[in-house]
């Protein structure tokens, strides 16, 4: 879904990122509030207020998105659902979630908090737009609290149309799970209804565009092809899942790993090993046990005329950044390692000791395979 990922901030726990997208949703808000928006609300201001108001108000927008996520994944860590991290991109914000919920319940309420946090803050802002006018603070000021209040509500009344996977979605897919018991079922009827929904924003999107209103149309259908898009990639997704669940890593890994010894040099290894098998990381085992990892790249980080002297030992990397998964997991839990991590292989091991290595490309061949026998639900 994301490009490039920027990471701002941890708070409570969850890191929040910010993909390249976003920048240009910011800079449309801005000039949109600056040139539009609030010039037609508070006439006769000028224009440096305009464009203050306008960053003001983007900034609130900002803080709107993180709050709403922020109750998506407060619910889902309650839950014991992990959550990998929230993103913000051109269309709003995503908490992403390494795991379905294991019931309807928890799917709801973790559904429903999105909008519920979004009423909330437009209730607030609302309230402190009366409290400025009251107190007559700042007409301005107060401009910027009532365009927040009505920004939350419209983000909280669009994530409840029943369309996967905005909020409103999941919360259908929940009751469809719940009334069937059937996660599969309900999410195909739940992404059906995001998919028509979709659809209808791209007809009226190109309504607007032949109408002479081509900014307004061309967002709505931006965000039409969006849902739909993730709406196929979401039951896309939980296929994937129910192929892949329950299958052993055993039936994946290359069992005879070549392993470089710990004590030789970076010449040796790059003469005996990678030269020799083509590979670009071997695990450093020492006698019998797995202690870390070495990859071409960092013997371009190390000065060639220090290969001679320099051992395996000196630059083998440490077990401890997700390149590594016991030998009880399944196939699901590598991938979704892998795609945390961003690795594209893992050491698999068995009480510390190195058993095989699971690659991404056998797993996602596999995954072909058996999608060309079994097919996919529809």
């Amino acid at each position: 879904m994301f490009t490039r990922k920027i990471a701002l901030f941890s708070l409570l726990g969850f890191k929040v990122n910010l993909d390249i997208s976003w920048l240009f949703l910011a800079v449309l808000v801005v000039w949109s509030l600056a040139t539009g928006y609030f010039p037609y609300q508070v006439p006769g201001l000028d224009a440096s207020t305009y464009w203050s108001m306008a960053i003001i108000g983007a900034a609130g927008l900002f803080f709107s998105i993180v709050f709403h996520e922020f109750s998506h994944s407060l619910v889902a860590r309650h839950y014991g659902l992990p959550i990998s991290g929230i993103t913000l991109f051109i269309f709003g914000g995503v908490a992403e979630m390494e795991e379905e919920p294991e019931n309807p319940k928890v799917e709801f309420l973790m559904a429903a908090a999105g909008p519920l946090a979004s009423f909330f803050l437009a209730a607030l802002f609302w309230l402190t737009a009366r409290f400025l006018e009251s107190q007559s603070f700042g007409i301005g000021v107060a401009a910027v609290a009532s365009y927040l209040a009505l920004i939350n509500a419209i983000v909280a009344v669009f994530n409840l149309i029943p369309g996967f996977p905005l909020d409103g979605g999941r919360m259908l897919r929940a009751v469809l799970w719940y009334w069937k018991d059937d996660l599969r079922w309900g999410t195909r009827i739940a992404t059906g209804v995001g998919d028509a929904f979709g659809l209808v924003l791209i007809i009226l999107g190109v309504i607007s565009i032949f109408t002479g209103n081509f900014i307004g149309g061309m967002w709505w259908f931006l965000i039409g092809l969006f849902l739909r898009g993730a709406a196929a990639a979401s039951y896309n997704q939980l296929q994937v899942r129910r192929l892949l669940q329950g299958e052993p890593i055993a039936r994946f890994m290359t069992r005879n790993v070549v392993v470089a010894p710990p004590h030789i040099s970076l010449h040796e290894l790059i003469e005996d090993y990678i030269y020799a098998y083509h590979y670009d990381m071997f695990p450093v085992v020492e006698q019998d046990r797995l202690i870390g990892y070495v990859t071409a790249r960092d013997l371009k980080e190390t000065p060639r005329e220090l290969w001679g002297h320099t051992t395996v030992r000196a630059i083998s990397r440490p077990l401890d950044d997700g390149t590594t998964i016991e030998a009880q997991e399944d196939a699901l839990k590598a991938l979704a390692q892998m795609r945390k991590t961003g690795n594209s292989r893992l050491l698999v091991t068995d009480r510390g000791r190195l058993v095989g290595i699971v690659v991404l490309k056998d797993l996602l061949e596999f995954l072909t395979l058996k999608i060309d026998l079994e097919g996919l639900d529809r």
